[in-house]
């Protein structure tokens, strides 16, 4: 595709975008004396305006029937989430009786591998990703462990030598040589270092050709990438909200279960009672009796403020739908990255970039990593104080995000022109 790197064609591009009118549904920081280039969805989308309004309508009802707003607010909180499930399913390519949205990323992954990592026998590994975020690491180590077995049944992928990416080829030759000694593979939907996006479809079908679960953690994906998650057959997956999906800091998380094991009631689960029999909750029974399909991990009632600012967000996907979403990212994604070799091959002397994000749009989504050379952390500074919000990761990675929603293409050419400005600086 043609681009130039001058203002007027950055405009160009935003009069020809049919999603262009979706940034005014958003509230844009406004500390810096300028007007900010925020290109860090990939860790805390921007506030939708509805959602104050939607909080406001929740505190109203609260006020006004105390606890009765359980059944008689004009959301009623005893079913708040059944608001979001459907909206949800869309943005991850699922069936609406496949999804929930209940608490938080991790707690997540681990109701969901209390049912889906249950080592036996020999089997009794899991293959993630060489530097998954953190989080996970911890969540998966700490399973191990719970099941009493040793740091070694957690296997990690990564690049090859001198590379920064993970070749598909050397994760699937993984699953195959440890064959019925793995028992679930738990790998970023999107690595949230590289922005490299994985090809779930060809790991779960690898993952249960030897016997084993496949799962994801999305967070970097759901928003961001275009997802299938029942036709691509993966048996779980869990995302937050406040990354690409814009719904307030540690906002609720949403999880992902197959319908194949979504109605299986003697799957070992932790148990609540927001996931018990919604026509017998209030029998307080003592018998747990899960609820059909992902609801049935749910464990207590609804956080609906949270849930109210994650209706904000979803019904502006529902409107812009994730195909035009899509078509977008790649085409937004790809401008920001002919804008950013332009910068580089200005400033070769004084600072290069290398990108270790694939350039291929279907190994990526909005993301990209832009490793430094030449300068570092002082580069990242100085484009801070320029009005750049983006992302360091050490020792000399820079992650930027447009985001199809909000982002413009004048943000992109802007980034460019403070990033030149930053490396004379």
């Amino acid at each position: 595709m043609f681009f130039d790197d001058s203002f007027a064609f950055a405009k160009e591009l935003d009069n020809n975008d049919p999603l262009r009118h979706f940034r005014e549904e958003f509230i844009f920081p406004n500390y810096h004396s300028d007007s900010l280039v925020y290109f860090t969805g990939n860790s805390l989308g921007l506030q939708p305006k509805k959602a104050k309004t939607y909080i406001l309508e929740e505190l109203e009802d609260w006020g006004k029937f105390g606890v009765e707003g359980h059944f008689v607010s004009r959301r009623p909180w005893f079913s708040y989430h059944e608001n979001l499930s459907e909206m949800a399913a869309k943005v991850v390519g699922a069936k609406a009786s496949e999804v929930v949205v209940t608490h938080s990323l991790t707690t997540n992954l681990h109701l969901l591998m209390v049912s889906f990592y249950q080592p036996k026998g020999k089997r009794t590994k899991i293959l993630c990703e060489a530097k998954a975020f953190p989080s996970d690491q911890y969540a998966l180590a700490s399973q191990v462990e719970f099941h009493g077995l040793s740091k070694d049944n957690l296997v990690e992928i990564g690049p090859r030598e001198g590379e920064q990416l993970i070749h598909l080829e050397d994760i699937l030759t993984k699953i195959n040589s440890l064959g019925d000694e793995l028992a679930l593979v738990m790998i970023g939907g999107v690595n949230y270092y590289s922005g490299q996006l994985f090809d779930m479809k060809s790991i779960t079908d690898a993952a249960h050709a030897v016997g084993a679960m496949a799962g994801f953690d999305l967070a970097h994906a759901a928003g961001n990438v275009n997802l299938n998650l029942h036709d691509w057959g993966v048996d779980f997956a869990a995302w937050c909200g406040y990354k690409y999906l814009n719904s307030s800091p540690g906002g609720v998380a949403g999880m992902f279960v197959h319908e194949k094991h979504a109605y299986n009631k003697d799957l070992k689960r932790f148990a609540g009672w927001w996931g018990h029999n919604k026509e017998q909750r209030f029998k307080m029974e003592s018998v747990f009796d899960p609820i059909p399909g992902a609801e049935g991990w749910q464990l207590s009632n609804a956080p609906v403020l949270g849930m109210a600012v994650h209706l904000a967000s979803l019904e502006l996907f529902e409107s812009a739908g994730m195909k035009a979403i899509g078509e977008k990212r790649d085409h937004m994604t790809a401008y920001l990255q002919f804008i950013i070799e332009k910068v580089s091959e200005r400033n070769v002397e004084n600072c290069s970039f290398e990108l270790i994000t694939p350039k291929d749009k279907s190994q990526r989504g909005a993301q990209l990593s832009i490793m430094t050379k030449g300068q570092g952390k002082e580069l990242f500074d100085a484009l801070s104080k320029l009005g750049v919000v983006a992302d360091w990761r050490a020792p000399n990675v820079i992650r930027v995000a447009p985001a199809p929603l909000y982002n413009s293409y004048e943000d992109c050419w802007r980034f460019g022109y403070l990033l030149d400005q930053a490396i004379q600086k």
